[in-house]
């Protein structure tokens, strides 16, 4: 007669990295301060679940970075699951789930940034700090990241701080940039809203006012390279700033052509309209009939 194996004398299983669960809470003090403002979140969205992103800034502006503790925060105020809050918190570059420096700082390595520097500049300041993409200095100050388009191709290429811009930067002004954040100096994006630290800007991420004084005034608009393509479709770019890839380029000031209209062939945008044939294949024209040359009658 053989005998059932005595399952309580069985090796622990190891744990391989993952971490106990549940999650610890947040102490009393903290969670009812978070609780107050979480509830403040969720009035403004008629479907409580819409509440979570903003709730994962604010629990990021506790922690420096999304904790368990904060996911199972969000999880219990909105009745989800942890399983759901983390599939969000894993899906969006801007929560973090490590700690990290009190300044990110990314540098933009998508094409137009990075064919104008920007791989430079992320390799220069790699080498400068001593760290590798996302890790963070021995200090706790920056954290060094490579991110995707900022949508500031226009002053390319283009570092942020905290999501406030500097634009038009160099391996040498990043690096100035960096090391003033981390000396405590101040240090002024080039556009936008003075600097604050990343737990300060996730809170405001989280929707709650920027109370520092001249702070939402200091935001501003678009500047020169950001409207110049505005001014360009008014007639309003002054002689010879626009390069004419078909011939030499006519005066700028004329009147834009309305809808249905041709574009005069001296009109800064001339060089934009459709063509008879490209000039790669002139034997296969387009649909639209090629026009007659000078001294030619059209049939």
């Amino acid at each position: 007669m053989t005998t059932a194996p005595d399952r309580g004398s069985a090796p622990e299983a190891p744990m391989l990295g993952i971490p106990s669960m549940p999650a610890p809470d947040y102490p009393a003090d903290v969670r009812e301060r978070l609780e107050r403002d979480g509830r403040e979140v969720i009035a403004r969205y008629p479907d409580s679940r819409s509440a979570l992103l903003p709730l994962l800034h604010l629990v990021q502006s506790e922690d420096g970075h999304v904790t368990r503790t904060g996911q199972r925060f969000c999880a219990e105020m909105l009745e989800l699951t942890t399983a759901e809050v983390n599939a969000v918190v894993t899906f969006y570059s801007m929560y973090r789930r490590k700690p990290s420096g009190e300044y990110q700082v990314g540098v933009c390595t998508n094409t137009l940034c990075a064919v104008m520097g920007g791989d430079a500049i992320f390799d220069d300041l790699k080498q400068h700090l001593g760290v590798g993409n996302n890790e963070t200095t021995d200090d706790g100050k920056v954290t060094l990241e490579h991110i995707e388009c900022n949508a500031a191709c226009d002053y390319a290429p283009v570092v942020m701080v905290n999501w406030e811009f500097f634009d038009n930067q160099t391996p040498e002004s990043a690096r100035q940039l960096v090391d003033g954040l981390r000396a405590g100096q101040e240090v002024s994006p080039t556009r936008g809203a003075p600097l604050c630290t990343f737990k300060e800007t996730s809170r405001i991420l989280a929707g709650f006012p920027d109370l520092r004084p001249g702070a939402v005034e200091a935001t501003g608009g678009g500047g020169d390279p950001s409207l110049a393509g505005l001014r360009l479709a008014r007639g309003e770019a002054p002689p010879g700033r626009l390069a004419h890839p078909r011939g030499p380029a006519g005066p700028a000031e004329q009147p834009v052509p309305l809808p249905g209209e041709e574009a005069p062939e001296s009109h800064p945008s001339s060089h934009d309209l459709p063509q008879s044939t490209a000039a790669s294949d002139p034997a296969n024209p387009s649909g639209r009939p090629p026009k007659p040359a000078p001294g030619e009658e059209s049939e």
